[in-house]
């Protein structure tokens, strides 16, 4: 018997054919998302799991998943350094928090953008923080006239503000005490550090009796050498102001400014221009041969860590002949107590860098948020600043008490002369250290006028 059979398929077709049909079973729907691969063996219940939300957060106060704290600081231009050092200590403080388990167990996320010492640029982006990306609380702030702006619009945002900059003690004295813009605080010393402290230092060197000023050109340096002015003339009457000169945001030749100043022959300068251009000023008059002619050169700000950085290769030479003085909002190498040096010694092993005052005063402000949130559990600001206005805290800076009337950081901070120290390998604020009880400089409401 005879069977009928079909065309042969030849050997190699046939595996051809296999291979075919292998690929395949081993592609993906066409429906699947181009990411995932479907996989015929995976077990149904390992897909469900995967598509689950995840778990939320442990947050114990009603509607929130976390505590969004935004950040409004310099982070472009030559005073760049002073925003980013606050992003530092904000980070900082949010990452010590939140492996302690968050606030409340809520986690902590902080968010910065540039304000570029701009009002209307922060206000635009403090708006765009809180309505868009839903900002709790604001920390920063570098400029004293984004400060002053930004005040009456906390009340419309309905959020609390903490300032870890900007200095003009209009923001306390008018702004909180006297306009009632109760959902601003300011972690930072104000101008009084600049001026009062000046002053006082000053009124024990009867050799100088002629000063001029080279000073920022808006609201932080004019209410500067004003408040300078006064409080020296009440302590001396044998001074003359003899020379001033102004120079407006982003100066880079301050060679006129020297010039003019200088050739009125003062003893002292008093200058407030900081950051970068600090260091231009400084250079500058050291170059013009001004620190021969001078006893003192007073740089308001001349404890911030990026002008000492700078400086300390002139300040190792000797180059201002020990004529350099200068303060600041917080000294990395004061209070010399085991949590200012532990703080030091963690921040510098994370940035490589010593801590400016800004990095400071934001990550205490952040510290301080944590503690009126878990006093108030609640993120409503109302609730928050009750907690904050009269709160004291153990920061790196030492003890700081927030006062009630005016919601300014009471605490206090040396000035002295900047010299190149071994220890820390760089300029500081090391020696002759002078330091002065908060209420022989402090001004306390009911303000005078």
């Amino acid at each position: 018997m005879r069977v009928h059979r079909g065309p042969q398929t030849s050997p190699l077709l046939a595996i051809l054919l296999l291979l075919a049909l292998v690929t395949a079973a081993c592609q993906p729907p066409e429906d699947a998302p181009a990411d995932v691969a479907a996989d015929p063996d995976e077990d149904d219940d390992v897909a469900e799991v995967e598509d689950e939300p995840a778990e939320p957060d442990d947050c114990e106060i009603d509607g929130v998943d976390r505590i969004q704290i935004g950040g409004l600081g310099a982070l472009s231009g030559a005073h760049a350094d002073y925003g980013a050092q606050m992003e530092m200590g904000a980070n900082m403080a949010a990452d010590e928090i939140n492996a302690e388990g968050g606030i409340v167990g809520c986690e902590v996320e902080i968010r910065f953008m540039d304000s570029e010492l701009n009002p209307e640029v922060a206000i635009t982006n403090a708006r765009f923080l809180v309505g868009e990306w839903g900002a709790h609380f604001l920390v920063g702030i570098d400029s004293s006239g984004v400060a002053l702006a930004l005040a009456p619009v906390m009340d419309e945002l309905e959020r609390v503000l903490i300032v870890t900059h900007a200095a003009t003690e209009k923001l306390n004295e008018e702004e909180v005490y006297e306009n009632d813009h109760r959902n601003v605080f300011r972690m930072s010393v104000p101008v009084y550090q600049d001026a009062i402290v000046a002053a006082l230092i000053v009124a024990d060197m009867p050799e100088i009796t002629r000063i001029g000023n080279i000073g920022a050109d808006y609201e932080y340096g004019r209410t500067a050498w004003e408040m300078f002015q006064e409080t020296l003339q009440e302590y001396r009457d044998d001074v003359e102001f003899v020379s001033e000169a102004w120079a407006p945001f982003l100066t880079t030749d301050f060679s006129p400014h020297v010039s003019s100043v200088m050739a009125a022959d003062p003893d002292m300068i008093f200058a407030t221009p900081w950051a970068g251009e600090a260091v231009a000023l400084i250079r500058q008059a050291q170059q013009a041969g001004s620190f021969q002619q001078l006893e003192m050169w007073w740089q308001a700000m001349g404890a911030s860590v990026d002008v000492l950085e700078a400086l300390s290769d002139e300040a190792e030479a000797d180059a201002f002949e020990g004529k350099l003085w200068g303060t600041g909002r917080y000294l990395f190498n004061w209070p010399e107590t085991d949590e200012n040096q532990a703080w030091v010694e963690d921040f510098r092993e994370q940035h490589d860098r010593m801590p400016n005052y800004s990095a400071q005063t934001t990550y205490t402000a952040v510290m301080a948020l944590r503690d009126a949130v878990e006093a108030a559990g609640s993120v409503d600001a109302e609730d928050v600043g009750a907690e904050l206005a009269g709160m004291t805290i153990n920061a790196p800076a030492g003890e700081i008490t927030i006062r009630e009337d005016d919601h300014q950081a009471v605490y206090p901070v040396p000035a002295g002369r900047i010299v190149y120290d071994e220890q820390w390998g760089m300029a500081c604020v090391c020696a002759d250290l002078q330091v002065f009880d908060v209420e022989e400089y402090y001004r306390e409401p009911p303000f005078d006028d």
